[in-house]
């Protein structure tokens, strides 16, 4: 399901930089994988519950495992959500709009920190994990100055309106991608150290 994932979003971010409506279209229609992976995670977790009674690293490894797949799943609705925006756009946005609003690296570093929350998982690397958090700071940047920057550009070229609404959107799915991937992160040391990092400094 994380491979899944991973792929959806990286698909989306190839159909939002190459304005494919084909490749839009195959992500919106694998989302329904995404949901039913969800779902069949879901009903493992709670058999095993049912059937063997955890205890310690077993049981917060099935604690997280549902929580992060649940993140995961709002990943994927997030890689459609994107999917759907090109699908709908009338052109390509322009290169002017595009690095004005520094929404590609803002979406390359979005696809890592996902790429990174799945490699800490497969290694049990809590390092790795822990850095996730910092390279949310920076889709917290985009995101905190998308509204001025992109206000300016309307007022400079007014005939971008309707594209700059599609860039703030976008930049606004972007920074929840972040936020999942932190929960992710958060999930992976609790299972590994035990350690509950929600609403406490996520460096301790």
């Amino acid at each position: 399901m994380w491979a899944l994932v991973n792929s959806q979003l990286r698909k989306a971010q190839e159909a939002f930089v190459t304005f494919d409506k084909d490749l839009a279209r195959e992500v919106v229609l694998k989302e329904k994988r995404v949901n039913g992976s969800e779902l069949k995670i879901d009903r493992d977790c709670e058999n095993i519950f049912a059937l063997f009674c955890p205890v310690a690293i077993d049981l917060r490894f099935l604690l997280a495992v549902l929580k992060i797949n649940s993140n995961l799943e709002r990943i994927g609705d997030i890689a459609e959500g994107i999917a759907k925006y090109i699908i709908d756009a009338e052109a390509p946005f322009t290169k002017e709009l595009l690095d004005a609003s520094r929404i590609l690296p803002m979406y390359e570093e979005a696809v890592k920190m996902l790429e990174d929350t799945q490699s800490a998982f497969e290694k049990e690397d809590t390092l790795l994990a822990r850095g996730v958090f910092k390279k949310d700071d920076f889709l917290g940047d985009v995101n905190k100055s998308s509204h001025k920057v992109l206000e300016a550009h309307i007022k400079a070229h007014p005939e971008d309106t309707a594209q700059s609404l599609w860039i703030l959107s976008t930049i606004r799915k972007l920074e929840r991608v972040g936020d999942q991937a932190k929960n992710v992160a958060e999930e992976i040391i609790f299972y590994l150290e035990a350690k509950v990092l929600k609403h406490k400094n996520k460096f301790a």
